[in-house]
């Protein structure tokens, strides 16, 4: 199994990036992980929905240049369906089963995803109806993504 995450926006507080590297270095032995961000559109604090819809276009094309169409996209966005961690478990086996086994999940910038990048989701995921900082997600995504594998092989962690 590939697994890709796709992020908008460098990870710039140290403690993120060292929760990130663990569970990266945690997640190796049970697939392949690829982490790639695309750089945020600079943009100022207001924005008119103009401004708003060019930012997350912008930033949504760098995300889709790096979404091939043998890719399964899960995108992380506040409206779509909540799973449990063993649903996601048993979403990513099936996926591997059925030959998606190239996976990638998708986080927006501070702005939220692009329409055009919501349209190319097999599925949007919600983690929660909460709003969390992109960058703290990656951190949650990537426990969630060990979780899965752990409870997948029926080892202990997840409890």
């Amino acid at each position: 199994m590939q697994i890709t995450v796709l992020s908008v926006g460098k990870i710039k507080e140290k403690y993120l990036r060292q929760g990130i590297a663990e569970f990266e270095k945690r997640i190796k032995p049970y697939c392949k992980l690829k982490l790639i961000e695309v750089n945020d559109e600079q943009a100022p604090e207001h924005l008119s929905e103009e401004q708003l819809r060019q930012v997350k276009a912008k930033e949504g094309k760098r995300l889709l240049a790096h979404i091939k169409p043998e890719h399964y996209v899960i995108a992380l966005a506040i409206e779509g369906v909540q799973w449990s961690s063993e649903q996601l478990a048993r979403e990513l086996e099936q996926l591997a089963t059925y030959g998606r086994s190239q996976i990638v999940f998708v986080i927006g910038g501070s702005n939220g995803l692009a329409d055009e990048v919501l349209k190319r989701a097999n599925v949007q995921l919600s983690f929660s109806k909460m709003t969390f900082p992109h960058q703290l997600m990656k951190l949650i995504l990537m426990e969630q993504l060990y979780r899965s594998f752990k409870i997948m092989k029926g080892e202990p962690y997840h409890k």
